[in-house]
């Protein structure tokens, strides 16, 4: 399923669907880099492609929290958005892991499904995603989760 508006009925039977896969997104060194700075984490194994050529990972890779941040940007094309809703906010996470991680130079993609609808009150829904990020050519994912999101209408 594409992103896109849909009817509060239609998002409704969605519930227990799978909703789509994203596209790839590169997370290079440079973004990797950038990441460091805004968060002040300069672990070497995200920063240092010498010294992390030694470490068990043989390499740099991308900060757990990078990955995750990702999924905003993986969700914008694949997550339908019932008709009338003023916003979507994060809600947070019911579960969350880091599984694999992912190297310098990677690929990543998000897996959507719609796990529950709830009404938390008048003019607020709220969504229960089964997330996944796939790292191209890596059998297990970089993280699994349970993601709420808000509809405010």
């Amino acid at each position: 399923m594409a992103a896109g508006q849909v009817s509060l009925d239609a998002y409704r039977a969605l519930v227990g669907a799978q909703l789509g896969s994203s596209g790839w997104y590169t997370i290079d060194q440079s973004r990797i880099d950038v990441f460091a700075e805004v968060t002040e984490d300069h672990q070497y194994i995200h920063v240092d492609p010498e010294a992390a050529k030694a470490s068990p990972f043989g390499g740099t890779i991308a900060h757990g929290f990078l990955t995750l941040g990702m999924l905003s940007a993986l969700a914008a094309t694949v997550l339908p958005t019932p008709v009338g809703a003023k916003a979507g906010m994060n809600f947070g996470f019911n579960s969350l892991r880091f599984v694999a991680p992912v190297p310098s130079g990677g690929r990543i993609r998000g897996h959507f499904g719609l796990k529950a609808v709830a009404d938390r009150s008048p003019g607020l829904l709220q969504s229960t995603l089964g997330v996944s990020i796939e790292i191209d050519g890596v059998a297990k994912p970089a993280l699994v989760a349970e993601w709420l999101v808000l509809h405010q209408f």
